[in-house]
Order: C-alpha cells, then structure tokens, then sequence
C-alpha cells in the first residue's frame, strides 16, 4: 500500500458530491492508497459499496429545502451545539485513528462554510501534526456565487494559509475556474484541473438483461431528486397531451424526492408512462433513448454527453443556485443540449423543446473526463514524492 488517504465529503441535498468523492474513492483504492471515508450526509445505499478501508459515518446533517437557510438531523430538528459537539469528536477521532498522509475535503472552503465547526479543526489537527499530511480541497467545476462580497477575498486567504492544492474536477478548456470565482487567479499556483469525474464505464457498453430498458424512450430523471418535484409534474402534463404519446417514457425520481411526492406522482401516470427511483444503468439507458429531460447536475451532464443523447436540460437555480445554469448555458452554446429556464418551465415549452432536441442532432463537446484516475494519481504521486516535506510538496508540476 502506498499511503492513507481521509476524505471527508458532506451531501446535503442531492447526491453528486457524494458520487464524485466515491469515484476518487474507488481510483484511489485502485492506486493502492488505504481510504477512510467520513460521510456527513443521510446514508445511502451507495456508501455501502464504497472501496474505502474504513467508513465513518457521522450523525447525519441534510438541508430541510432547497434554499439551504436551514440545516436539520435525521430526524427533522434544527442542527444545535450539542450534534455540532458529537460531530466534530467523531471527526477528529476518525482523523487520529487513520494517521492519513493526505486530508481530501470536499468543497470547503469554497463552500459548507456551514460546517467550520468541524472542518477548521480537522485542518487544524491536519497543521499540528508533526508530519503535518497534505491538505487538499476536492472542488467541483463551478463554484456558487456568495451573497457576501467579502467571501472570496477570505477563501483565497484560507486556501493560501491552509490548503497545499485545490484539485478542481473540471476542464478548463470548456468552463474554467475563473468563470465562477474571478479570483482564481489569487491562487493560480494551487491549483490542479484533474478533468472531469464521470462514469468509469466510458465505453458506456450495456450489458443486455431481461429489464434492460427498451430503445426510443424518453428518460425524464431528476438527479438526487430532493427538488426535482416540479420538472417531473411538468414532464406528465407534456406527455399526457399528448407530447411523443406514441412512445415510453421512463421517470427517473431520484432517491431523495419525498416518499409522499413519489406516491402522488405514481398514482396518477398516462399509458406507457414507467415511473422507477433509480437506475444503476442509467448512463447506459440514456444511451438508447429518444431524448433526455433532465436537470443540469454535474453527474446528469456528463452522462447525456457520453451519451450523445438528444437533451432537454432544466437547470436548478433557486436562490443563489447558478451552478446549472452556467454548465447547461455552455452546453447550449456549443448546440449540445436545449435549455428552459425553470421559472418558465411549462409543458408547452418543454414540448417545443424536445421536438427541437430531436429534430437537431447534438454538437459533440469534447471533455476531459478522466478526473477520477487521476485525481488518485496525483494524491499518490504528492504522498511518494520524496521532497514532500510536513506535507508541501516541492516541484510537483501544476
């Protein structure tokens, strides 16, 4: 074994972060680097496939809505000192017990600045350490705009005081850093583009099996699913007046939308109309569809683009949430995907929309998209490096 590696990774309402720390999960284990996972939202199935030696699960905070104003436990109470206390004990418990040579962090301090409770005193452990481990941001390709003006001056500093890199999972060829944080610029020698984390099935080759989903459908998915309520009602009006009647379509909730809202959405489907929480296949479905309507997740995206699916994209943006629209606005740009605004979803426009998507053959975007292996590469190489010294690491090529 090369080396540990504690990543630490917070989902809050949907689940993309959490995929995309478990693929570096999985390449890291791959490199022979010994993971332990610290997973601080709701528990999903996936966690319990995880490559990672050792999984810690913290006492589980998720958002009670999509403006995020207010964090709650598993059982629905406001987040207080007392679950903030137990946290950040286990945490720094789980960070002595692993004695890593690297600290992964997701988003921070970039964002879940919500959770300087724990992450200021692992980074601080992380500092005190004697053979300090390298400390390492894991960052998505775009960055949600803060309301303060003051924040991204205060993240460059953090990032310059107590961060080694930030490896930032995009491609700048197609969205740059710079695009959503105009301050990358500060901290250009800590950054690392690693390309994109997709699927590991690149190929994208399904295997055939008696509940493969049939060719020509149209998949209407809604990511995670905890605010994909709306576009999923919207999709069932456009088909039940009549919009591709002549074929399936398949709607994908997502694990998190509302048991209740599931119920409702099932009991009242048109013909042809398949409702199901989740697709392991689903890049491989998407492969043999008509036309995909979905949200402009970071996950979602990459698929319909290895996909080469027709696609209508409908960007979650509430609030200050301008992370999906900037990533569908590129895609629409380059003639890859049609975009509707949310605020003018209506299953009139969104009819329109998916004749257009079919009747234009997507642009081809080419991506990098091998950010998983090597993410892993790079965390291995910077814990080999001989002239890493209390975790900096000298003449690593950036």
């Amino acid at each position: 074994m090369i080396g540990s590696v504690l990543v630490y990774v917070q989902h809050l309402l949907g689940i993309g972060h959490l995929r995309r720390s478990l693929r570096i999960v999985d390449a890291l284990a791959h490199e022979g680097v010994r993971v332990t996972l610290i997973s601080g939202g709701e528990p999903l199935a996936e966690l319990a496939r995880t490559s990672a030696e050792r999984l810690v699960q913290l006492p589980p905070i998720k958002a009670r809505d999509a403006e995020f104003k207010l964090l709650v436990d598993e059982t629905g109470r406001s987040v207080d000192d007392a679950l903030r206390t137990v946290r950040k004990s286990a945490l720094l418990a789980a960070f002595a017990e692993a004695r890593p040579d690297a600290v992964l962090i997701e988003a921070f301090p970039f964002g879940r600045r919500a959770f300087r409770f724990e992450l200021e005193g692992l980074i601080e452990a992380a500092w005190l350490r004697r053979l300090r481990p390298l400390v390492l941001c894991s960052l998505r390709d775009i960055v949600v705009a803060p309301s303060d003006p003051r924040r991204p001056g205060e993240i460059v500093e953090r990032v310059r005081k107590r961060f080694d890199f930030v490896l930032v999972h995009g491609d700048p060829a197609f969205i740059p850093l710079e695009a959503s944080f105009p301050l990358a610029s500060q901290i250009r020698d800590r950054l690392i583009y690693t390309g994109y984390i997709a699927e590991a099935d690149a190929a994208g080759r399904a295997t055939k099996s008696d509940d493969a989903a049939p060719e020509g459908e149209v998949v209407v998915s809604a990511g995670g699913g905890a605010v994909g309520g709306a576009l999923l009602r919207i999709a069932i009006e456009t088909r039940r007046r009549g919009c591709l009647a002549q074929v399936g379509w398949r709607l994908l909730t997502g694990p998190n939308l509302p048991e209740p809202e599931f119920r409702a959405l099932a009991a009242a489907l048109p013909e042809r109309v398949l409702i199901e929480r989740y697709r392991s296949d689903f890049p491989q479905i998407l492969r043999r569809c008509l036309v995909s309507v979905s949200q402009g997740g970071y996950n979602t995206v990459l698929d319909i683009l290895a996909a080469r699916a027709p696609a209508v994209v409908v960007p979650f943006a509430t609030g200050r949430e301008t992370e999906q629209n900037l990533r569908a606005q590129r895609l629409a740009a380059r003639g890859a995907v049609e975009v509707i605004a949310p605020d003018e979803l209506s299953p009139e426009r969104l009819a329109l929309a998916i004749d257009r998507a079919i009747a234009t053959r997507p642009a081809i975007v080419s991506i990098d998209t091998g950010g998983a292996r090597r993410s892993a590469e790079l965390i291995a190489n910077m814990i080999r490096s001989p002239n890493r010294e209390f975790g900096v690491v000298r003449g690593l090529p950036v």
